[in-house]
């Protein structure tokens, strides 16, 4: 089988992570190309996410390269089984690989963090919002309705039987950026309230008397994998999104994160009543902007 040109993340998170466990066992790319009886350039594909390597030959590796049992070991094994097909595939005439990968890696997720500085994160837009969001973009007119069909489609993480966890730390610009008509964003407000009483939903709002927080204009979502090691940060970045599975980046975010949740409003509260707001917090301030359109 020919290399493939454009991996998925899936497949080239495998292979960083085999290079990774290669390198700190001290073995060499021609003493792994020994062990899997192939040879080098096979080894730099398989690392690069190029060509699968069968469930087989990856517990020979793993074995080799000394990596213990465990979830991690688990979870490596499940990454080569995976096919990476879902409901996704329904979208690659439209999508690009960076969106399909997205979609993929929220569905594997344990549990989901996202600061978004300017506009409502996908997960909880609307369709009117999404719509006017990808018009406002350079796109094909054509393939509109099939991006907002994307993204709705992307929400069905936070439904079912098993939802991801979800916390979502919003900038207030978000809430005061006109996007569309005034009844576009009332809408979208109400649907932001509506989702943040899920259970396993955490909706917080960053005002903008906290200052400018460093991280306050850089939007990332960090993606919980089945272990620590297999976290992910998610860069929404020009010219192309960048996913990092680096361990001390995914830290850096993680920190960042955490500094924002403290900033900003406390979250939204399923269970308190409305007199019990005492105190300006999330739901008062999506409440206020809200009655301002």
């Amino acid at each position: 089988m020919a290399p493939r040109s454009q991996p998925s993340e899936r497949q080239r998170r495998l292979g960083t992570e085999l290079r990774k466990l290669r390198t700190r066992a001290g073995i060499s790319g021609s003493r792994a190309a020994e062990i899997l009886d192939a040879d080098r350039a096979r080894i730099s594909n398989i690392e690069a996410g190029r060509i699968d390597v069968s469930r087989n030959r990856l517990y020979k590796v793993l074995r080799e390269y000394g990596c213990p049992d465990g979830p991690y070991f688990d979870a490596l094994m499940g990454m080569a089984q995976d096919r990476g097909t879902g409901w996704w595939d329904d979208f690659r005439d439209v999508m690009g690989r960076h969106a399909l990968d997205l979609a993929e890696l929220e569905s594997r997720a344990a549990s989901i963090r996202v600061h978004q500085p300017l506009f409502i994160p996908g997960m909880f837009q609307t369709e009117e919002y999404a719509q006017a969001v990808i018009e406002s973009m350079p796109s094909d007119v054509e393939s509109a309705d099939r991006y907002v069909q994307f993204r709705m489609a992307r929400q069905r993480v936070l439904a079912g039987d098993a939802p991801v966890p979800y916390h979502a730390v919003i900038h207030e610009a978000a809430l005061r950026v006109r996007i569309s008509s005034a009844q576009v964003m009332r809408k979208q407000l109400l649907k932001l309230i509506e989702v943040s009483r899920l259970p396993h939903v955490t909706l917080q709002i960053f005002p903008f008397e906290r200052g400018a927080y460093a991280a306050y204009s850089r939007p990332f979502v960090l993606f919980g994998g089945p272990t620590a090691e297999l976290d992910t940060v998610y860069l929404e970045q020009p010219p192309a999104p960048a996913f990092l599975g680096d361990g001390e980046r995914n830290d850096e975010y993680g920190k960042m994160f955490e500094r924002l949740a403290e900033l900003a409003l406390d979250p939204v509260d399923p269970e308190a009543a409305p007199e019990s707001h005492v105190q300006r917090d999330s739901l008062s301030l999506i409440q206020h902007v809200m009655y301002e359109l």
